[in-house]
């Protein structure tokens, strides 16, 4: 029988050794259904949490309740747990506890600079995990919650930027990360609510990936109820934002009114206007001009041609600089025609709109084209003609099936001040009777300076009206980029060596609308 006895001392190990795989197995499920994974001295821990887990919890679940909406509100008689059932799993992925480690240290920075207080209450903005209000927890900011669509409970209730859950004059402290406010489809309402919950003399702070200076301004004109404190450059945590731009606000005394001015690229202030109806032209602005096309200085023998081909060398705003900081984007179509003829073809294919809606105002005389604007949605058709004044005009339709922008056998029109007419032009067209109206007033009446406006002029000479009345009224400080057809006594396709007599104006007077505009900082283009 004494070969069996290793057997049998073999078999006692192996059903001890599997009894210990069970026991251990069955503590580990405990730690993992039961406790949440959340370690104490002596679990068989994987990972490790803060040592002031418990403050943390208790903290978010405790302003959670505070929260007006009714998925933040805790039960009335009920105190926030100490501890919960079950602690996410999410707070222990590598992701978060870098992305907490990294708000640790920024906030660290904010209170040894005296922009934060551990004892503030302190708002997190569209923080869909909340590992920047972890963070806050974490070193002593116990009065800290997030908001997000979906909430992610104890930290983040449910909530946005836009409609925060909360009342006026809330928090000390608000903070915008991870470029979220850029990433709003409603900047202007973003910035109405920060600047309602936030105290007077309490502190924004933004974390952007938008580094440019036009971007900047624009920022800084949309936060007008508060001033800037400093700005810094710091580096990110992941690869969606490898680089970070820190903005410090701090909110105005309730009662007094103060204007944001500009801040140009050299840091001079700037408020903006020289006069009611005349532009001055920020530092910014002017840099971002001379990154543009040339313009051609040249009269082209062939503009059918060379200017048809300068449409490709088009350096587009959005493309040189993030237009996200404002409140409304807005499109003017002057002379738009059909539907397709620039609308489609070319502003909703081919401009570079960042992700924008834009709100598309078209602007046509010709009642030829009206009819189609009436079942296309987001367009607003204004059935006149742009003009200097409210008056009637006369609409002279050209009928030549050789020019270039014939719709269906309709020519383009011309408009003028109302004269004796039989109604009859020598080109076999005929003219009409239509209402002009004031463009420069309705459009000061339309957009707003922190709006972004991109406008198409193609009015076929009238452009020699409209600009200088632009310039007059200050309306052209509105405008922040321009595509303009100037029409002048060009060389004809059909005939070498003859000009025609459409237009009484040169290619010169057009260079000199051009660079008029170009020294207002309006960035214009020369269109076709």
């Amino acid at each position: 029988m004494e070969p069996h006895k290793p057997s049998f001392l073999r078999n006692v190990l192996v059903r001890l050794f599997l009894f210990c795989v069970f026991i251990i197995g069955v503590r580990f499920a405990y730690v993992v259904t039961i406790r949440g994974e959340s370690c104490d001295l002596g679990d068989f821990c994987f990972f490790t949490l803060p040592e002031n887990i418990n403050s943390i919890v208790t903290g978010a679940g405790q302003l959670a309740g505070k929260a007006k909406s009714s998925s933040a509100i805790i039960a009335v008689g009920k105190s926030a747990p100490a501890k919960p059932s079950k602690l996410p799993d999410l707070w222990a992925t590598k992701d978060f506890q870098r992305a907490s480690q990294f708000y640790s240290s920024v906030f660290q920075d904010l209170i040894s600079e005296g922009f934060l207080n551990p004892d503030w209450k302190v708002l997190c903005v569209e923080t869909p995990t909340g590992p920047d209000v972890f963070a806050l927890k974490e070193i002593g900011v116990t009065d800290s919650i997030g908001i997000s669509k979906k909430a992610s409970k104890p930290l983040v209730v449910s909530g946005q930027a836009i409609k925060q859950p909360f009342s006026d004059e809330t928090f000390d402290f608000i903070f915008s990360g991870a470029g979220m406010i850029e990433k709003s489809p409603k900047g202007a309402e973003f910035a109405a609510e920060i600047c309602r919950t936030l105290k007077p003399e309490g502190f924004f702070v933004v974390h952007t990936g938008s580094k440019d200076t036009y971007s900047f301004n624009s920022f800084l004109d949309l936060f007008n109820c508060c001033k800037l404190v400093k700005f810094r450059e710091i580096d990110g945590f992941d690869s969606k934002m490898p680089s970070i731009r820190e903005i410090v606000m701090k909110k105005y005394v309730t009662g007094i009114n103060v204007k944001v001015g500009q801040i140009k690229n050299d840091g001079v202030e700037d408020s903006g206007r020289d006069s009611a109806n005349k532009c001055s032209v920020p530092g910014y602005k002017q840099k971002l001009i001379q990154k543009a096309e040339p313009l051609i200085v040249d009269e082209p023998k062939k503009p059918w041609i060379t200017l048809k081909k300068n449409i490709q060398n088009v350096k587009y705003l959005p493309s040189m600089v993030d237009i996200s900081f404002k409140p409304r984007y807005v499109y003017v179509d002057v002379g738009s025609r059909s539907y397709g003829s620039s609308i489609v073809s070319w502003f909703k294919k081919q401009y570079p709109k960042q992700n924008k809606t834009f709100d598309i105002y078209a602007i046509e005389a010709d009642s030829h084209f009206h009819e189609e604007y009436k079942y296309k949605k987001g367009v607003t058709l204004l059935p006149y003609a742009a003009w200097v004044r409210n008056e009637t005009l006369s609409f002279e339709i050209n009928q030549d099936p050789g020019d270039k922008n014939v719709v269906k056998g309709r020519g383009m029109g011309r408009i003028q001040p109302v004269q004796s007419s039989s109604g009859v032009v020598s080109d076999g067209g005929h003219v009409d009777e239509i209402q002009g109206f004031d463009f420069a007033t309705w459009l000061k009446n339309t957009v707003s300076k922190k709006d972004f406006l991109v406008m198409k002029m193609d009015v076929e000479g009238t452009e020699f009206d409209l600009i200088p009345r632009l310039f007059e009224t200050g309306a052209i400080c509105l405008i922040d980029e321009v595509f303009l057809e100037c029409h002048y006594n060009r060389w004809q396709k059909c005939c070498p060596g003859e000009r025609s007599n459409k237009y009484e104006k040169t290619y010169d007077q057009c260079l000199e609308l051009f660079t008029s505009l170009r020294e207002s900082g309006v960035l214009v283009h020369q269109w076709w």
